[in-house]
């Protein structure tokens, strides 16, 4: 889940690069080191032969689709999103807006079946349908926390994943729904430096606040990843892989060695865009501490231990677009002491 911005006009420019792709069906050691590399380059990559099957996916988007096509009467019955339920435009507490509707669902299997009663038609199938694919993507998300901390030479290799398996995770799952609009003005469209069907901005950019995020989208394209200086990279439309972003979380923990990614979502000129996803969090009372293995004299600790109750609240206070884990870097702390 984001959280509450609008970021200052800047020169922006696109560059397509080859990002990683990862074969998580390879040698362990190695899709470990593949992963640790795309994580301090990028934040993101790419996984195939990911183990969640075609049918558990197809399954997800249909119910989305279902829901997404109702009328807009139809859809408020799932809302407002306080946080969970539908939202549409507004992302967020603090006046953050984009051209994105979407529902917001807490992971846990008896809130998505109350919640399913406003949302479709066949309320159980829906339930049954939405905890299946997140019991699918969260085992994917822990495998992938797992050669993490692996590759990062942790003695205790859940170190993690324990969070997100926990029965108390604060994990969420989300459906952004992208209608096709026409950007009319295509000069200052924010894509219309390379030349896509995109129209403007579906979802500002922003990073993560959570661990890691689990994503699948339909066959269009929209996805931009910040590699900073306002410098963007595509996202192709994959039907074989999920994306796996880098949260604020991980960045804290991995004592930054990882990026927590930047990135938003246009919207497409003629086709509606679909994406899906899992935000694996910790419980509210965790405390999000870096493994002491990755604090050395040369590499001292960067953040302040912090639960991830503090750190949510923080991130709901400020906008879509804000630093947040700034506040959190020892030196503020230190600072505001002397």
């Amino acid at each position: 889940m984001v959280v509450a911005s609008l970021n200052p006009v800047r020169a922006e420019r696109l560059q397509p690069i080859e990002l990683p792709i990862v074969d998580l069906s390879a040698e362990r050691s190695e899709v470990s080191k593949l992963i640790i590399k795309a994580c301090e380059e990028y934040g993101f990559f790419k996984v195939i032969n990911h183990g969640v099957s075609e049918n558990i996916i197809s399954q997800m988007e249909e119910e989305g689709l279902i829901f997404f096509k109702k009328s807009f009467s139809e859809k408020q019955r799932a809302g407002p999103a306080t946080p969970f339920g539908y939202g549409c435009k507004s992302i967020g507490f603090n006046g953050d807006i984009g051209e994105v509707e979407y529902l917001l669902l807490d992971t846990n299997p008896l809130s998505i079946s109350q919640r399913s009663n406003t949302i479709s038609n066949d309320p159980k199938k829906f339930s049954s349908v939405v905890s299946c694919y997140i019991q699918a993507v969260r085992a994917l998300a822990c495998e992938i926390l797992d050669l993490m901390a692996e590759g990062l030479r942790v003695h205790d290799s859940a170190v993690f994943s324990r969070m997100i398996r926990d029965v108390e995770s604060d994990s969420l799952f989300r459906l952004n729904h992208y209608p096709p609009i026409l950007c009319k003005d295509r000069e200052t469209s924010p894509s219309s430096f390379h030349g896509h069907s995109s129209g403007r901005v579906g979802f500002g950019e922003h990073s993560d606040p959570q661990i890691l995020t689990i994503l699948r989208s339909n066959d269009v394209g929209g996805l931009q990843i910040s590699l900073g200086e306002g410098v963007w990279v595509p996202v192709p439309a994959d039907p074989n892989a999920f994306c796996v972003n880098v949260g604020d979380l991980l960045q804290a923990m991995s004592n930054g060695r990882f990026v927590s990614v930047r990135h938003r979502a246009l919207t497409n000129s003629y086709k509606p865009r679909m994406s899906m996803a899992y935000f694996g969090a910790p419980p509210l009372h965790a405390w999000v501490t870096t493994p002491s293995e990755l604090v050395t004299p040369h590499k001292p600790l960067l953040y302040r231990p912090f639960t991830w109750g503090e750190y949510k609240k923080a991130s709901y206070s400020l906008r879509l677009g804000d630093s947040r884990l700034e506040l959190f870097r020892k030196h503020s702390r230190d600072e505001q002491a002397a």
